[in-house]
């Protein structure tokens, strides 16, 4: 047993993942680290309206994707192998018209922002802490294309490397900003959505300057974007990031701001973990990308299970967690937080066993409107479901309606993964 296991770890896929888990973890410590800063030096009203602004620009950072983070993993690591004539063209062609229409996005919601903050989001923010988050929108968009890239090419010591490079640079700004009593909530959102994502760029440049400059000659070819997948895509993505945040927002539509502030730090709590799916999700997209035979998908598959057992007990964990330790870290006045935590933590399990078959249709099968099926239903049940349960449950609402929406989409995209895969021949 203990050889089986040691060559496990031996697998070049396992240590991919041992990389990216690292370095996700990494950035885990420093997305708490942060949380624990933040929690210490504003009231629960103030970490609410925070919550809920870098949600909207987390949010539109993953909506205004456009299915390019599919696309890119689905057709990259095979044009990297092959060295294919077109590589830079498609990241070239890629990058611009993701760019384009978020720009069209982002220039609306410039002059939307503060009417649609007064109607919906409710937070009282100034103009300018809109404004800053608007902007921070395009910042965390190019960071994760470029994050994406790297992965697709299987860079990850590299991308883990300028990420948490960038988190440490952030952390020395804040504590600057703390030394010299500068901290607000327009202030935070700044190093996290603009100054975060330079200083990795800045990194990324250093080490891929000839990269830079053939994508710069490169042609811009629409083709090269795969519209029909990537929109494809891009729609189902979008149902699936408002579903994932619609407990938050009608949250603050319905309740107060201090309730909205334990949610939002629960919810944090939950994003962070997600992360140890997103390392594991990251390394085993290229392999089923390349997959051709039911051989291969079984064998990927069942790696791909192992390795998602270890999100599924940190979730676990977590549910099990002794409430003194949420006490210790956020101090007694957010309380609450604990237990919501614990509630939210369980139908996290649920999408951690979703991502295997839904890698299986996206990047393999290559049929994103399966995909968009079962966001739909995600989506619809978290908006419904949470519509009905915050004003009866308030913040114990959403953890039912996040529940039924895993649940829906789990059942419809096994079965749409059971049925391609009866199609593949050996």
């Amino acid at each position: 047993m203990p050889q089986r296991i040691l060559n496990f770890i031996k697998k070049p896929t396992s240590k991919h993942i041992i990389i990216n888990g690292i370095g996700n973890y990494l950035n885990v410590l420093f997305t708490a680290f942060f949380a624990l800063i933040l929690v210490r030096i504003m009231t629960p009203a103030q970490y609410g309206i925070l919550s809920v602004l870098l949600g909207i620009a987390y949010v539109l950072a993953n909506i205004l994707d456009f299915g390019t983070s599919a696309t890119i993993y689905s057709y990259l690591p095979l044009m990297i192998e092959q060295k294919a004539a077109n590589l830079y063209r498609f990241l070239k062609s890629t990058f611009f018209y993701q760019t384009f229409f978020s720009l069209i996005v982002i220039i609306v919601l410039f002059f939307t922002f503060p009417f649609l903050d007064k109607v919906f989001f409710k937070t009282g923010a100034p103009s300018w802490e809109l404004y800053v988050t608007t902007f921070s929108v395009l910042f965390l968009l190019w960071q994760n294309y470029a994050l994406n890239c790297l992965f697709a090419a299987k860079r990850f010591l590299s991308a883990n490397i300028y990420l948490n490079i960038s988190n440490f640079l952030k952390t020395a700004v804040i504590f600057f900003l703390l030394w010299t009593k500068t901290v607000s909530i327009g202030a935070v959102i700044f190093v996290f959505g603009i100054l975060g994502p330079l200083i990795f760029f800045f990194f990324v440049f250093l080490e891929k300057k000839h990269v830079f400059y053939k994508i710069f000659k490169a042609e811009v070819k629409k083709e090269e974007f795969r519209f029909a997948y990537t929109l494809t895509y891009f729609i189902a993505s979008q149902f699936f990031n408002l579903g994932l945040r619609m407990d938050l927002f009608l949250l603050s539509y319905f309740r107060s701001k201090q309730e909205v502030g334990y949610y939002g730090l629960s919810q944090k709590i939950i994003l962070t973990l997600l992360a140890s799916i997103t390392s594991i999700t990251q390394v085993l997209s290229p392999s089923f990308s390349k997959a051709k035979t039911k051989n291969q998908i079984r064998s990927l598959l069942k790696t791909g299970f192992l390795y998602l057992l270890i999100p599924v007990g940190l979730f676990l964990l977590l549910f099990f967690t002794p409430n003194q330790v949420f006490y210790l870290f956020f101090t007694n006045k957010f309380a609450q937080t604990a237990v919501i935590t614990k509630t939210l933590s369980l139908p996290y399990i649920v999408y951690t066993l979703a991502n295997l078959p839904l890698l299986f249709i996206l990047l393999t099968i290559k049929k994103p409107a399966m995909v968009l099926v079962s966001n739909i239903l995600f989506f619809l049940a978290m908006t419904i479901g949470c519509y009905f349960l915050i004003p009866v449950y308030g913040v114990f609402g959403p953890p039912y309606a996040i529940v039924i929406g895993f649940s829906l989409s789990l059942i419809n995209i096994t079965l749409a993964a059971v049925w391609e895969y009866k199609k593949i021949k050996n």
